[in-house]
């Protein structure tokens, strides 16, 4: 019989989540540094914070993933030897995000623990770039840190050429593309024009072209599998004008794991925009549902406050981060759910484990947070200042939640 609990914590720096499903338990924790001026200091203050929690948790020498965002990218190495130093042969998968933490600390660090009641989790730990989590006939493949060849010029070949080395990355260990179910794609000067249009277009163009000839899922999403499926994913800003992306592949031959993408009622299908918004639309769902008996794992795409296809709204963050929310909860309901063919299997913002909030302006974020806040309760969340693919759009919000039937 499957089972499903959540247990959240934030208090003094720390947010956690702790989610049972089965007899795995995974650890969802955030930390903003305490104390320390220097960017040692800061990086060490919040990796001790989280590895104390994963510690008491029981999930020790566990953590798979790691999305560490940083104020100056420009000390990328520096943090990457700390970081090196702290976890040694335990590296986990890690990716260095140019986003400014919205609290004027130089790093916020996101992390994933899993482990077992009974047994272990067969962790492989192939590089800092990827790291595979075994379980119940379950392959969770993290690849992190994907930055393209300095030959790759522009959004295009930039895009291109990051989405061809998450292929080599997964191939090296006998897993394909068509298996990846999340994405996230970091792209400086998001907004910013190029010779072929905006570079964000020319992302969706590059993804668009690649993604052409791949079947995602291969059927797992079941007998009401739509038209199109595609990976659930953030496209979002970041400072400089460089890219990083990361993803998450799922490999199993158990035949009861669904993987459903949902789009919300609420909701143009994001592949389905017209070309006013970007010639080659941007594919994506909005959310991937992976189903197991009577427990599911949601993973919301980056999600705005957007009604049908056009922004609402304008100018007023705190109501783009209401609307924003309504989406989400929208997209994860009962009635979302059983209308994509999983039915029992809804939840409501309080099923959320896990946020990130990317906020445009500096000056938005204590009304952002404090909204989010009384909405969203207690959880892990890291708020960073990141430009929006939109330039009327002043919030995005993504997340996993989870859910599990009476």
């Amino acid at each position: 019989m499957a089972s499903h609990t959540i247990r959240k914590v934030s208090s003094q720096g720390i947010g956690y989540s702790v989610v049972e499903l089965n007899d795995v338990r995974h650890v969802f924790a955030s930390a903003v540094p305490r104390q320390g001026a220097t960017l040692d200091e800061q990086t060490k203050d919040a990796l001790r914070t989280i590895a104390a929690v994963i510690d008491e948790e029981g999930t020790r020498g566990a953590i798979v993933h790691q999305a560490v965002f940083m104020a100056d990218i420009g000390q990328l190495d520096q943090c990457r030897q700390i970081i090196h130093d702290f976890y040694g042969p335990e590296l986990p998968a890690t990716s260095y995000i140019p986003q400014r933490p919205c609290d004027g600390k130089l790093v916020s660090i996101e992390c994933l623990g899993v482990g077992r009641h009974k047994g272990e989790v067969d962790i492989e730990r192939v590089n800092e770039q990827m790291v595979i989590a075994r379980h119940n006939r379950i392959a969770w493949v993290h690849c992190a840190q994907v930055v393209p060849h300095a030959h790759a010029v522009g959004a295009y070949q930039g895009a291109a050429d990051g989405f061809v080395q998450i292929d080599h990355l997964l191939d090296s260990v006998d897993v394909r593309f068509d298996q990846v179910i999340r994405t996230w794609l970091y792209l400086g000067g998001i907004g910013e024009t190029e010779p072929g249009g905006s570079r964000y277009q020319e992302l969706n163009r590059a993804r668009a072209d690649f993604y052409r000839d791949i079947h995602f899922l291969n059927g797992r999403a079941g007998h009401r599998q739509p038209r199109r499926v595609y990976p659930a994913s953030t496209g979002i800003g970041a400072d400089g004008r460089g890219i990083m992306m990361s993803a998450i592949a799922l490999r199993t031959d158990r035949d009861d794991i669904r993987a459903v993408p949902l789009e919300n009622p609420r909701q143009t299908a994001a592949y389905d925009y017209s070309a006013c918004y970007s010639p080659a639309s941007p594919k994506f769902s909005r959310a991937m549902a992976l189903s197991c008996g009577s427990y599911a794992t949601i993973f919301i795409s980056g999600t705005a406050s957007i009604t049908n296809s056009e922004t609402q709204h304008l100018g007023d963050a705190a109501t783009q981060t209401r609307e924003t929310l309504d989406n989400i909860d929208a997209l994860i309901s009962e009635a979302n759910l059983r209308r994509h063919g999983l039915p029992g299997l809804g939840t409501s913002l309080e099923g959320m484990g896990l946020v990130r909030v990317y906020i445009k302006r500096q000056e938005d974020y204590a009304q952002v947070r404090a909204i989010c806040q009384h909405r969203l309760g207690e959880l892990p969340a890291v708020y960073a200042i990141a430009d929006v693919c939109r330039p009327d759009l002043l919030v995005e919000i993504e997340g996993i939640a989870f859910s599990s039937k009476a």
